[in-house]
């Protein structure tokens, strides 16, 4: 068997047998949840923001995916439902004041403890290292742990004050089965907001047409009957009967020539007007001059009667 030396082969190493499943280390799988961002894998660092679906993004990497979303990136499939900067909220931390940072472990000569977070709830104090369930509220972004909510029950933020229902509390990096009822209700809320746009923009139209209608036919949308007995009580029906057609089919003497069927006060005759009225005019003997007023001489432009 090409073995020197005399050394006989066992079964193991001339059968193959199916692979083992390469399982992954939860600890790890934990650390990179946590402290990496989901789309490029960088350590998180402020500005934190998350999806619908509780993951976490570095939110400069999110910028960057959506003014670019042809480029080749790893992991792609963990932001395909992000279509904008408002399918993610930006997250209110709290910081761990137990946590040294990075700064102590610079040449890496030093244990650097994965597991040490570097934000912690503000109401009860445990750490965002994974061991522990977290949330945050979509309506003011900020963070707490799930025990936090479970012990003190209220409708307030513990943070900022605002109000939230329990619709609004996203799970942070949650199970399979958390992540799906986060997808449906992510996905219930965007066909909501649809339907909300095309019932704002088919009233829209409706107004539109109305006022483009109302343009094209102004005299039937504002006569009516309301409107014509003032009409009558100022005159202007006695005008319109008289003007009634006789027999004939012509119209009647009595009807007023200058009497229009849409005016709302007839044009007085010669004769009937006042002397008010005429006074307006140079023509009136109010305006002539008297043969005192007049000069003896005649110019180019004269204003004599």
């Amino acid at each position: 068997m090409g073995c020197d030396g005399g050394t006989i082969p066992k079964r193991h190493e001339l059968v193959k047998g199916p692979k083992k499943v390469e399982k992954v280390d939860k600890s790890a799988e934990l650390v990179a949840r946590w402290n990496y961002c989901a789309l490029t894998q960088e350590k998180l660092r402020r500005p934190i923001v998350s999806c619908d679906l509780g993951r976490l993004y570095n939110k400069d990497a999110i910028i960057e995916y959506l003014l670019d979303k042809s480029a080749e990136r790893p992991n792609i499939e963990v932001a395909v439902h992000i279509r904008a900067i408002k399918d993610v909220k930006e997250l209110n931390l709290t910081d761990n004041p137990a946590w040294e940072g990075d700064r102590t472990n610079t040449k890496g000569g030093r244990y650097e403890e994965l597991h040490r977070a570097h934000f912690i709830c503000p109401v009860v104090g445990l750490e965002m290292n994974g061991k522990h369930k977290f949330c945050y509220l979509q309506t003011c972004g900020c963070v707490f742990s799930e025990r936090a909510l479970r012990e003190v029950k209220t409708e307030i933020c513990h943070k900022c004050g605002d109000p939230f229902k329990d619709s609004d509390i996203v799970i942070l990096n949650g199970s399979k089965e958390e992540i799906e009822k986060l997808r449906e209700r992510m996905e219930e809320k965007r066909a909501k907001s649809k339907a909300g746009k095309k019932s704002k923009r088919c009233k829209a139209a409706e107004t539109v047409s109305q006022s483009e209608a109302s343009k094209e036919n102004p005299g039937s949308s504002k006569t009516g009957p309301a409107d014509q007995k003032p009409a009558a009580a100022n005159g202007t029906g006695e005008a319109s009967s008289s003007a009634e057609p006789g027999p004939s089919g012509s119209l009647s003497k009595s009807a007023k020539p200058g009497a229009a069927a849409g005016s709302k006060r007839p044009v007085p005759r010669p004769e009937e007007r006042s002397e008010t009225y005429k006074s307006l005019f140079t023509t009136h003997s109010s305006a002539k001059r008297s043969k005192d007023q007049t000069s003896n001489w005649v110019t180019h432009t004269p204003y004599h009667f």
